[in-house]
């Protein structure tokens, strides 16, 4: 049992018992809960010795002023950690972790759900049946994109990337990636091209994006790259909001100029834009990319790792900076 000493770990939001209870026997836990609030969060944080954060939470100067100076880790419970102000961190010599590698094969399946129910109009299909505007078959109704012999363009080829991309490679006559770096791993296994974002766009039938959210990549596709895709072409987004341009999303579904997306994630989540709430072929998603139970549990269990370690004074495992 956590004693009056017993090092104390913020909770900010929630974490499954697989990597809670572990904390949970060496240190006292304060938790603030899925409807926490910033306010609520600052005062939780006065004497932290580790803070455990998610996508939704932003860790700055306050949060991390209000703790104190006996922070030694923020721990984010996610792969992505753009929510995490790591310079903050790094000047006060607090480690930021996260939580690569389990989750990879759960958000490139998501990824591929999204590709194809995008790519077959699935939503839309579903939401006329049960609405009740389904009149019988019709031959010229909800026609969709035919994924097998289709190119896909994979922005980034990371752990996540490389899974959507074997996961796609017996649909896909061509895979086509645009990366920092060649990967000729994947270019030997699946046969796939590194070629520049420009020639992507313009040759892809499905264009998902694997990159993470740093200030190079905001507004990734914005108008221009939506013009520049083929009018039939599928987007899809499982990596962070901030990638797309919501808004020029939007018109480019209402004019046409590409034929579907599907997204799992929002530039200011749980807001998702009116305009793609309105916008045509558009399957979108609450942010479930990494939603399954082998998945979150493995998760929770790599951001006990990373703490445990960090209260240790050993090096976590998962540190990214």
């Amino acid at each position: 049992m956590p004693g009056a000493e017993s090092p104390v770990v913020l909770i900010c939001r929630r974490l499954l018992p697989a990597g809670r209870e572990r904390l949970a026997a060496r240190c006292e836990i304060r938790e603030g809960g899925l409807d926490a609030t910033a306010d609520g969060l600052l005062a939780l944080a006065p004497g932290a010795n580790a803070i455990v954060a998610d996508p939704t939470v932003p860790v700055g100067e306050e949060l991390l002023e209000a703790a104190g100076e006996g922070v030694r880790v923020v721990a984010n419970y996610a792969v992505g950690y753009d929510n995490v102000d790591v310079d903050a961190c790094r000047s006060r010599g607090i480690a930021v972790t996260n939580t690569p590698g389990v989750l990879t094969n759960a958000t490139a399946e998501l990824a591929l759900a999204l590709t194809l129910a995008a790519a077959r109009r699935i939503n839309e299909a579903e939401d006329d049946l049960r609405g009740g505007r389904w009149r019988g078959w019709d031959p010229g109704d909800l026609l969709g994109l035919e994924l097998s012999a289709a190119t896909f363009g994979i922005v980034g080829m990371g752990r996540i990337g490389r899974r959507y991309a074997e996961l796609i490679a017996p649909l896909a006559e061509t895979i086509v990636y645009a990366s920092p770096s060649a990967k000729p791993d994947v270019e030997r296994q699946l046969g796939a091209e590194q070629v520049p974002m420009t020639e992507l766009l313009a040759r892809a039938d499905v264009v998902s994006l694997h990159v993470p959210a740093t200030p190079e990549t905001v507004g990734l596709i914005g108008a221009s790259e939506l013009e520049a895709m083929r009018a039939h072409a599928v987007l899809v987004n499982t990596a962070r909001g901030s990638l797309v341009d919501a808004d020029a999303l939007a018109r480019a579904l209402r004019d046409g100029s590409i034929g579907a997306a599907g997204l799992d994630v929002y530039a200011n989540e749980p807001e998702v834009p009116r305009a793609l709430l309105e916008a045509p072929r558009c399957v979108l998603l609450p942010h479930i990319g990494s939603a399954t139970t082998r998945a979150r549990e493995a998760m929770a269990a790599l951001v006990a790792d990373n703490v445990l370690a960090a209260l240790d004074g050993a090096e976590p495992p998962n540190r990214v900076a």
